[in-house]
């Protein structure tokens, strides 16, 4: 099947490649019951570290709505827009079973809801039950436009660990005094390096430890001896995290929403876009205990919030307003720390990795400096040598389609060329630093049994990359630190954890495989808001492949226009 013959580009890269059109009445959905949502993007004042401000909200919430759900239940999310802003809503390791129309990424498969419009989502969650979240996909308004979603498993079915006594959400996030979309703007137009976060939160809360921010503190009240399931989500912009709690030990059960098996620790990292449901046990002496969220910044030379956020984990019993017990976190540079919640994951059960590879990508992720091309280089190249900061997959990077919606299919499977991308990059002039702009993509056949390698590079910094594919888990089937060697790679192909967003170890290289199964247009980028926006980024178009159960629907008729 020819795959360019009919390409849909209002302004958008959503495409129709070639597909013959079966239609939306979805028997995927059949067995599961259906849920309805009602979202408007509104905005809300707020008064946090003694600033009010207004801030884009869905129905006034901070977080936002929960979407409660069981396994294979369909979705219908009707988003109306009450903000001058643009908006979309991306479901977060939802994978889109022929539904990628309704995935939310702005200009990749939709044009975003203008204000006073509306868009339907509808998607089932196929096969996929756990700890999910969903955040605005356009501009940085993820700072805020953000919430959980439960996925159950089906009725009778038992989670496969002890049932907790109580279940808690914890979203992990960062806060802006500043309007979050005008900043982009500010930072790209200054070709600088983004500000830190004025504040860490937990739940929208920054905790004791910010100056005016004693009582906006968040709290969960536990029973001696019980057991709380937390689920853990990194709604962060540009920050990844260290979470611990004073004295308790947290196991791990599940990552990116799949069962793993159960790895017991001091502390959990997680990378923007990532969630983790964690066990912990009351089984401390009555008191107070301390929640923090810390900074993990593996970069060099990188500004950075470097706050804890604090919430509490208090004991029926304790004394009221008394101090608590201060949790320990890593350093903020602790990569071992990282590595090591990393090296814990491992699947449940054995699963079915992808054993014979017949399309291979190795793709190199990090940032650029481009030679300044501005008339007025104090205000717009701030950046390295005078430059300006970019980022890319490949040395490419993205740049969203514009009206037409052109783009091209080559995407190169590997590096134009090869060198010492850890220890060898050309990281000053004369040197060539600059990146190719392009709105380029990556056709893969339909059943392709893929492998991509991630390769950090050295230029400007390393640094652990979290990469996020919409559309598709995969399997990480191996990590490790320096150039990736083939000879040397040590693979897990047993029981590798199943994952939709994968840190890039700083200085070093993940490989992941997965079978091409579900056609669309699925974006790949890093889910640091700031390297989205410099370009780390591409798109990976996945052809269709025979009869109704492998082809993509027809868009919607209210497919929305830029």
């Amino acid at each position: 099947m020819s795959l360019m013959a009919n390409l849909l580009c209002f302004s958008v890269l959503f495409l129709t490649i070639s597909f013959s059109y079966c239609s939306m009445a979805d028997k995927r959905a059949a067995g599961g019951s259906t849920r309805f949502y009602d979202f408007k993007v509104q905005t809300m004042k707020v008064n946090k570290l003694c600033n009010t401000k207004e801030i884009v909200t869905i129905n006034k919430m901070f977080p936002g709505p929960i979407v409660y759900a069981q396994e294979d239940d369909r979705i219908i999310v009707k988003v109306t827009n009450e903000t001058p802003y643009n908006a979309t809503i991306h479901w977060q390791g939802v994978r889109q079973k022929l539904s990628c129309w309704f995935d939310g990424p702005s200009y990749i498969t939709q044009c975003p809801i203008q204000a006073g419009a509306s868009f339907t989502y509808e998607f089932t969650l196929v096969q996929q039950k756990g700890t999910f979240f969903w955040h605005a996909h356009v501009s940085w308004l993820r700072a805020t436009v953000y919430g959980a979603i439960v996925v159950y498993p089906k009725t009778e079915v038992p989670y496969p660990f002890e049932h907790p006594y109580e279940e808690h959400i914890v979203i992990l996030g960062e806060y802006w005094l500043r309007d979050v979309v005008q900043l982009e703007r500010e930072v790209l137009a200054s070709g600088g390096a983004a500000p830190p976060a004025d504040a860490f939160t937990i739940n929208s809360h920054p905790g004791p430890n910010y100056n005016y921010s004693r009582n906006d503190v968040y709290k969960i009240d536990v029973v001696p001896g019980k057991t709380y399931l937390l689920r853990l989500i990194n709604a962060g912009l540009n920050m990844e995290n260290f979470f611990a709690i004073a004295y308790h030990k947290l196991t791990i059960v599940e990552a990116d929403a799949e069962y793993t098996k159960p790895f017991t620790t001091d502390r959990v990292m997680l990378g923007p876009g990532q969630t983790m449901n964690v066990l912990v046990t009351a089984n401390q002496p009555i008191g107070k205990y301390s929640i923090a969220m810390g900074p993990y910044m593996s970069a060099q030379n990188i500004s950075f919030q470097n706050i804890s956020a604090i919430a509490y984990f208090q004991y029926l019993g304790a004394v009221p307003n008394s101090i608590s017990l201060p949790a320990k976190l890593p350093s903020f540079n602790d990569n071992l720390a990282a590595k090591t919640v990393m090296d814990g994951l491992r699947s449940l059960n054995p699963v079915n990795v992808p054993k014979e590879i017949d399309t291979e990508l190795f793709v190199t992720v990090g940032l650029n400096v481009n030679k300044c091309r501005s008339k007025t280089p104090r205000n717009n190249c701030r950046g390295m040598n005078n430059g300006t900061f970019a980022a890319s997959m490949n040395n490419i990077s993205f740049v969203m389609p514009t009206i037409g919606g052109q783009f091209t299919v080559d995407f190169p499977s590997a590096p134009l060329r090869f060198y010492d991308f850890v220890n060898g990059a050309p990281n000053n002039a004369p040197n060539n630093t600059q990146a190719i702009n392009g709105t380029r993509t990556k056709v893969l056949k339909f059943g392709s049994k893929v492998q991509l390698i991630f390769q950090d590079t050295s230029t400007v910094t390393t640094e652990n990359h979290p990469i996020h594919l919409h559309g598709y888990s995969f399997y990480v089937v191996g990590y490790g630190t320096g150039n990736y060697n083939p000879q040397t790679a040590n693979f897990n192909l047993i029981d590798p954890p199943y994952m939709n967003t994968i840190g890039v170890p700083v200085g070093g290289w993940a490989a992941i495989r997965f079978v091409a199964d579900n056609p669309g247009v699925w974006f790949m980028h890093c889910h640091l808001e700031i390297h989205q926006s410099w370009g780390l980024g591409a798109v990976l178009i996945v052809e269709n492949g025979e009869g109704e159960l492998e082809t993509l629907p027809h868009p919607p008729v209210d497919l929305l226009r830029c």
